[in-house]
């Protein structure tokens, strides 16, 4: 075993106290782990969908993209990335994971009636595109946080399992062997000196008998 243990009773108790903690935490631990490989699951789906719309979208906007050569000096890609990405906060299994609420960009002020009629559409596809970026980097964020939570309860459901709670099984079934030769010992002790106690009683019983005899043989010679 990885530590020495104590062959005795108060080592027993605690050993069997530590068996029953590990048994009742495991549980915990496995549901918990399957939450976090549930909602990991979920996360990479949401993430692989929403890859996947920012491909297309990135396609559809190539297909014009060269037009921005002429965009009369408005800065669209300025205007198209976010001042600010508002998230919010929830609970998993114990896990605090930010969630991707909206993308928040800069005022765009320019002429609707000056600028070219492919602005807005253009303004607005990358902006949809910013936002998709955003959220990947929240939905990245959250994954993280879920897969180094994952890990670490795997690896403590390995520790009771593989480790702690088999050192504990063995620990008792040492200390129990132990105590078990112990209570044998003692009580063949007990019967070698119960033995001797019998023993001793018939001879010191039998000494008695004899000087019984003794002094009746006495009596007589003095009668005769």
């Amino acid at each position: 075993m990885a530590t020495k243990i104590k062959l005795t009773r108060p080592e027993l108790k605690r050993q069997r106290d530590r068996l029953t903690r590990y048994r009742r935490f495991l549980p915990m631990l496995k549901l918990k782990q399957q939450q976090l490989q549930v909602t990991l699951r979920e996360v990479a789906e949401r993430r692989a969908k929403l890859q996947a719309e920012l491909d297309e979208a990135t396609r559809v906007f190539r297909r014009y993209e060269a037009v921005l050569a002429d965009r009369a000096g408005l800065p669209l890609l300025e205007w198209a990335k976010p001042a600010e990405v508002q998230t919010s906060r929830f609970n998993v299994a114990g896990v605090n994971l930010p969630a991707f609420e909206k993308a928040v960009f800069p005022e765009a002020k320019y002429s609707l009636f000056g600028t070219p009629a492919w602005v807005d559409r253009a303004l607005e596809d990358l902006r949809d595109m910013s936002a998709h970026r955003a959220h990947l980097d929240v939905l990245d964020e959250e994954y993280s946080l879920l897969d180094h939570e994952l890990t670490r309860i795997i690896q403590r459901v390995n520790l009771f399992e593989k480790v702690k709670i088999p050192e504990s099984q063995n620990a008792i079934r040492v200390i129990r062997i132990k105590l078990g030769d112990e209570m044998t010992a003692a009580v063949g002790r007990a019967k070698i000196a119960k033995s001797k106690l019998a023993e001793s009683a018939e001879a010191a019983g039998g000494a008695a008998g004899d000087d019984d005899d003794d002094d009746d043989s006495d009596g007589e010679a003095e009668t005769a």
